[in-house]
């Protein structure tokens, strides 16, 4: 993994902006049980936003990346339909989260939560500039 390395001006820092542990079911996976039933999945994602001021211009909204507007992507995207692969659906989740205004990059990683007992199975994928 590459780090991008931002040499910031004063008043000015690189930000991310970042969502862990985000729980919800989804139509997921190639077992006869994956494909009658929802499963719960654990999304972490990382939206790099480049340079930005320390502080916004104001304190108004609607000049930042809503994180609500973030969270309701991912979870719009991982349960519009019944994916076959846990690759498929993390793609198209990190190509979507890469049209966001103002998004450098995306890291992102999926979490089947209850496909085996002893751990849980996960991809993570990263995109963009870091």
């Amino acid at each position: 993994m590459t780090e991008f390395f931002y040499h910031s001006r004063p008043g000015e820092g690189r930000q991310a902006l970042t969502l862990t542990g985000l729980r919800f079911h989804a139509n997921l996976g190639i077992l006869d049980h994956e494909k009658t039933a929802p499963q719960p999945i654990q999304v972490d994602a990382e939206l790099n936003l480049g340079p930005q001021p320390l502080a916004p211009r104001d304190d108004d909204i609607r000049h930042v990346l809503d994180y609500r507007k973030v969270r309701q992507i991912i979870i719009d995207e991982c349960t519009a339909e019944h994916v076959n692969l846990l690759e498929s659906l993390i793609g198209k989740l990190a190509q979507r989260l890469m049209h966001l205004p103002g998004v450098l990059g995306v890291r992102v990683k999926i979490a089947k939560l209850e496909i085996f007992d002893d751990c849980e199975v996960a991809i993570r994928v990263e995109t963009g500039q870091w």
